[in-house]
């Protein structure tokens, strides 16, 4: 009769979170910003169809890093639920915060029962009347959740790609200058980054939480996600 090696708790769930922040070091960065114009999210990720950021509600977005299939997953999850939720309740009912919370037990519960946790990173985003009001949570492979403000920065070099992002933001940045300052710090993440490098439009996703969408638009839904044309001519933009 072959006899298990004992790992004690705690030693389980290092191993756990070195294999889960490994994995997640891997992938390319994430950059949710806060500006003046609404949130912008910017992703380094070459793929037209594969997104790390999409659309949950009204005026909620989701981003992330880490392993397609699972961060996936967990996306159709919180648009099920928010969808449920708004049906069932009221529009208004629907917060970044109630997702963010279920996106937290969910994760939580993956990282201590399953053999495997979820080698992923979240932003849940909700785009408020002004800047002030904007919130920002993320969530990590173990289920801890933050309120993040102004900025979050995750995956690859993040950092490296925080410390770009925290030296030029601040909350009257308008969405295009927002979105340079996103794909500059993104660049600086790279193995080749250095200063004053930039990233090709397609090497980049770029989606935008619009804060007037129903004065400008027409409607409640926020979510807007942006071409090759439209990057190109955001960052041709002069300052």
């Amino acid at each position: 009769m072959t006899q298990q090696f004992y790992v004690s708790p705690e030693q389980l769930m290092k191993d756990r979170a070195d294999f889960a922040r490994k994995g997640i070091a891997r992938g390319r960065s994430v950059v949710v910003i806060s500006c003046q114009d609404g949130i912008a999210l910017v992703a380094e990720n070459p793929s037209p169809s594969l997104h790390k950021v999409g659309e949950i509600y009204d005026k909620i977005a989701f981003a992330a890093v880490g392993k397609y299939n699972e961060f996936e997953s967990l996306r159709q999850a919180g648009v099920r639920y928010a969808d449920v939720r708004g049906y069932s309740y009221d529009r208004e009912d629907v917060t970044a915060r109630g997702l963010a919370s279920v996106y937290a037990q969910s994760l939580g519960a993956v990282f201590t029962a399953e053999q495997k946790p979820f080698e992923v990173e979240l932003a849940v985003a909700e785009v408020g009347a002004t800047p002030d009001q904007d919130h920002l949570y993320r969530l990590t492979f173990d289920g801890s959740i933050a309120d993040e403000q102004g900025f979050i920065v995750m995956g690859g070099q993040a950092e490296r790609v925080s410390a770009v992002i925290a030296e030029g933001w601040r909350s009257s940045l308008r969405f295009a200058d927002a979105v340079r300052l996103a794909i500059r710090g993104l660049a600086s993440g790279t193995e080749q980054g250095e200063a004053g490098a930039t990233l090709p439009a397609k090497a980049v996703e770029v989606a935008v939480l619009d804060r007037q969408s129903e004065t400008t638009r027409g409607f409640r839904r926020a979510f807007r996600r942006l071409n090759d044309a439209d990057i190109t001519a955001l960052v041709a933009e002069e300052d």
